[in-house]
């Protein structure tokens, strides 16, 4: 079973902190707002835990890595955040928060994802010296309570990832947590590689 050092988990902070912090440059001229990410706070949890900060319905966005790591970038994305940003991106004040989440604005929050993504594997490329591609993102609207509810009844301690969780401000329209999850192989792999630059 792999375990990870406290030496480890402060790396894959690291290269959060640098990838997210240019990710979140790129989602800056976007939106045409200020985005804020805070320093990343990283722990290990059973899969079963990684939804319990939401509540109701989430979007939920993966991002497969096709060059340079072999693993996926999880994010988890509150479903009033994603409404909010849609709506700036197609050039409203931000204001729109409530609704269901229709096919577009999973198109629009695809392609703000598609480009942060972009952003922090150029960024991991250069820290870990070797060339990053990403896949393009896949986006479902799940559940949280079903999901919780599931993933409970199916406790494992071999179903551990890091999780990796950042305080994200847009302005006074967006005050909410972006979380990134990673298979613990993944992640000790990402150290080696983040060594060996």
């Amino acid at each position: 079973m792999i375990e990870l050092t406290k030496s480890q988990l402060d790396e894959l902070g690291e290269i959060a902190n640098i990838s997210m912090g240019n990710a979140a440059t790129n989602l800056n001229l976007m939106l045409n707002k200020r985005v804020d990410i805070t320093t990343p706070k990283v722990e290990i949890i059973k899969r079963s835990n990684a939804l319990d900060d939401y509540e109701k319905t989430c979007i939920f966005v993966q991002v497969q890595y096709v060059k340079g790591l072999s693993g996926n970038n999880v994010f988890i994305l509150k479903t009033p955040d994603v409404l909010c940003m849609t709506d700036l991106m197609m050039g409203g004040d931000g204001s729109n928060r409530e609704g269901e989440v229709t096919d577009l604005h999973l198109s629009a929050i695809s392609e703000a994802m598609n480009q942060m993504m972009g952003k922090a594997a150029a960024s991991m490329a250069t820290m870990l010296n070797t060339l990053v591609d990403i896949s393009t993102p896949e986006l479902y609207s799940i559940d949280v309570d079903s999901v919780k509810h599931f993933e409970k009844m199916f406790e494992s301690e071999k179903d551990r990832f890091v999780k990796i969780s950042f305080k994200m401000t847009v302005e006074n329209l967006i005050d909410s947590s972006m979380v990134q999850l990673y298979p613990l192989d993944f992640a000790d792999e990402m150290c080696e590689k983040f060594n060996l630059k």
